[in-house]
């Protein structure tokens, strides 16, 4: 069967597809984390602070937002919110008194462990039609979309 310029214009783009998954992720990891009182938003910053901590640093709030790619305005709202909670503790840095360090405290870790669980048994649900964590189209899959993100765009 011959494919006409109207089937074209029917399948979706891979922007669209991209959009589309990340709207699915988003609104999966939101459920997923709701029952213990966290946001999407908030899993993302508390889960990388958790990794990031434990490789012995002890980012700024500008860090965990390159690393997180959420806007560092969103990263400061969001800090205060889950320090206001008892999740973090932000002080200033002795190395830069501009500059606001962000830490996990006793109960953010509890909070952000069984999260992570949650989230973990949301991915491997997800990658399970590429194989699964380990499975080699999830390995390209990685590689591909890291390429991607790494790619700047002009604005």
């Amino acid at each position: 069967m011959r494919s006409t310029a109207s089937d074209a214009r029917m399948s979706p783009t891979p922007g669209f597809l991209v959009w589309r998954l990340s709207l699915k992720w988003r609104a999966a990891v939101d459920r997923a984390v709701a029952p213990l009182g966290l946001t999407h938003a908030q899993y993302s910053l508390l889960s990388s602070l958790y990794g990031m901590q434990r490789s012995g640093m002890r980012p700024s709030q500008r860090e965990l937002a390159d690393h997180t790619g959420l806007e560092a305005l969103y990263v400061s709202k969001l800090a205060r919110t889950l320090e206001a909670d008892g999740l973090i503790e932000r002080s200033r840095d002795p190395a830069d008194t501009r500059a606001v360090q962000l830490s996990l405290t006793d109960r953010g870790s509890e909070v952000i462990r069984p999260a992570m669980e949650t989230v973990q048994h949301l991915l491997d649900q997800l990658l399970a039609p590429l194989g699964g964590l380990d499975g080699r189209a999830t390995a390209r899959f990685v590689r591909d979309l890291t390429t991607l993100l790494d790619t700047p765009l002009d604005a």
